[in-house]
């Protein structure tokens, strides 16, 4: 698949050093319309990452948390939320991530996520290419056998868009059955997922930036990931489930979420 890998890996790594630097430091933080905040490290990081893929593939378009939407062909696009997890880079607790993904002609073939100060500094990285499964440090993912619901342990992040649903009591009704209902949230719980360590995610609130790069991750380990109508993630996506092979279906079932109108 080229060299698109190895580009995306090396942008992810400059992008963290540029994190690991300012992180629990002083910096800037401002807020956007929505009242979610954005750092000079988030700008920073996202200039880093699109330096070294521009370096690479300067035709290709480029759609990045802080510095916007760039065309390019038609045919390559990159989306990068270079600190996914602002409101806990800002708070000085690690769970945020670094997001690089590829989409080729509207379908995501690769993904990149990298949390630089998980695991006390340590950090961890996790990839995957459409083809050539998913991988966490070196270490090949898959998910759980899990196929039953009252065996399976389900990890949400945003809901306020799932609270206003009709779903939402559906949702209540689902939780006595499950095994386990947990909120790891961000990058954590799609790399738990990916490595067998919990078995669905539900978020009704993202935006594609936060989940494509783990979308190719949990799908490459073997799981299916949609979002809330099970319809394939796309540049409008806002909602997410992302479960087992076998219990996506009746997760979604259980849930038929619309999106409150």
């Amino acid at each position: 698949m080229d060299n698109y890998l190895t580009v995306a890996l090396e942008a992810a790594e400059a992008a963290a050093a540029v994190i690991r630097k300012a992180y629990r430091g002083n910096f800037q933080v401002r807020y956007k319309a929505d009242a979610s905040p954005v750092t000079e490290v988030d700008v920073a990081a996202e200039q880093a990452i699109k330096t070294a893929i521009k370096a690479h593939f300067p035709k290709h378009g480029f759609y990045g948390e802080e510095l916007g939407r760039e065309a390019g062909d038609a045919e390559h696009l990159w989306l990068v939320d270079p600190i996914d997890g602002t409101k806990a880079f800002v708070r000085g607790y690690p769970v945020f991530s670094i997001q690089i993904a590829l989409m080729k002609r509207g379908e995501l073939v690769l993904g990149v996520s990298s949390a630089p100060c998980w695991n006390g500094g340590v950090g961890e990285i996790a990839w995957a290419e459409k083809g050539q499964g998913a991988w966490l440090d070196g270490e090949r993912l898959q998910v759980a056998a899990t196929r039953s619901i009252d065996k399976a342990i389900l990890s949400t992040g945003n809901l306020a868009s799932l609270a206003r649903s009709g779903a939402w009591d559906r949702f209540g009704a689902l939780i006595p059955k499950l095994h386990r209902i947990r909120g790891y949230g961000d990058f954590l719980h799609y790399h738990w997922l990916a490595a067998g360590k919990l078995d669905a995610v539900v978020e009704s609130d993202v935006n594609i930036l936060d989940v494509a790069a783990c979308s190719v991750i949990v799908a490459e380990a073997g799981g299916s990931f949609t979002d809330l109508q099970g319809k394939p993630l796309g540049l409008a996506t806002t909602s997410v489930l992302a479960a087992t092979r076998a219990l996506h279906e009746p997760l979604l079932e259980a849930l038929r979420y619309l999106p409150p109108g």
